[in-house]
């Protein structure tokens, strides 16, 4: 018996993943408000600013590409908005530091790994195809897993090694310089688009 293949298109690929972020948000944000944790919360955030992502790449396929080109630049500067909530959140762990629950961090993390590697796998072949708004969206799937694996590893280390506030933190500012990584990306992306444009 031959293994049926399922092929989307990016229309219904991008909703998807739009829907998978937009659940596991409401999950992680949950937990990190209940263990007082900086990286999920950075995590959580960032579920949701993905999910925001592809449902803006979903009502602009259609779009001309100068109009994708302007919601790329769009996107890189909504990449930045996690950072910026890590690092107000960190601020206010470093007023009153106390290690989040690292059982729960790290199967917390372990989930959203799960969801972001289907997200990634969903999006890796498109990559490319339609310029900076699916690359915004690969390269929000594919930080996410990294940092989701960091989470995990600061779970395990605040656990049988080092109780406190730090590994978290740490984890959750790594997040934020991520996230700006990659919103220069995306922004170089969409200022290559305008430049094609121009020529």
């Amino acid at each position: 018996m031959m293994p049926i293949k399922i092929q989307m298109d990016l229309p219904k690929t991008v909703w998807l993943v739009a829907f998978l972020n937009l659940a596991y948000f409401g999950v992680e944000f949950t937990v990190a408000r209940a263990i007082g944790s900086v990286s999920l919360f950075a995590d959580s955030v960032d579920f949701l600013e993905d999910a925001a992502i592809n449902l803006l790449i979903g009502l602009t396929l259609m779009a001309s590409m100068i109009v994708r080109a302007r919601v790329g630049r769009c996107l890189a500067i909504l990449i930045l908005i996690p950072g910026l909530a890590t690092l107000w959140t960190a601020w206010n762990q470093f007023q009153a530091p106390s290690p989040p629950q690292p059982t729960l961090l790290s199967v917390t993390a372990a989930g959203a790994l799960a969801v972001n590697l289907t997200c990634a796998f969903l999006l890796t072949r498109f990559r490319a195809s339609r310029g900076s708004l699916t690359r915004a969206a690969f390269l929000s799937a594919r930080n996410d897993a990294l940092a989701n694996v960091a989470i995990i590893a600061a779970g395990l280390v605040t656990a049988f090694l080092w109780q406190t506030a730090w590994p978290d933190l740490i984890v959750g500012l790594a997040i934020a310089a991520l996230n700006a990584d990659a919103a220069r990306d995306v922004w170089k992306a969409a200022g290559r688009e305008g430049t094609v444009l121009q020529a």
